[in-house]
């Protein structure tokens, strides 16, 4: 499995801290598959990109933080879940010239209504040799979460 046992764990940390308006660390949170890996640097190497050495992936979490729970009204643990499901040991490396991504296999309910395929965005080039999670997007969500949703989600968790 591509997130390590405290990946999520590092995650919320670093949302939390970037919601309270603090700064925050890179941190591993996991790893890509060998076939995973093979198959990033094979999109790499056929764009004349440098290969990526390391498969750990690692996360900040400001982008992610800024367009997911600000401005797209998910909660933290909305934006766990499309982790969760976008760098599962199954997902499939898509990749062009500008943007290498895992795509979660399978569609799952997001709980607003939309059957959503989540993306992981990887960012292969700040942190090298390691990528950045840079961004989950959950594609197919046509029904974004309202500010209200997110408040009554946020006070119905513990």
């Amino acid at each position: 499995m591509p997130l390590y046992h405290n990946g999520l764990y590092l995650v919320r940390a670093n949302l939390l801290e970037l919601q309270r308006g603090g700064r925050v660390l890179a941190v591993p949170i996991g790893r890509l598959t060998n076939a995973q890996h093979e198959a990033v640097n094979s999109h790499r190497l056929a764009h004349e990109l440098p290969p990526l050495e390391d498969p750990e992936i690692v996360l900040i979490g400001k982008h992610l933080h800024g367009s997911r729970i600000v401005r797209d009204n998910y909660t933290i643990e909305d934006v766990l879940t499309q982790i969760t499901s976008a760098l599962d040991a199954g997902s499939v490396v898509v990749s062009s010239r500008k943007m290498t991504a895992l795509d979660a296999v399978d569609f799952r309910a997001d709980g607003y209504g939309n059957m959503v395929r989540d993306r992981a965005v990887l960012e292969l080039t700040q942190r090298k040799p390691r990528a950045e999670l840079y961004s989950v997007i959950p594609k197919g969500d046509t029904n974004r979460p309202t500010e209200r949703q997110k408040e009554k989600a946020a006070g119905e968790r513990p």
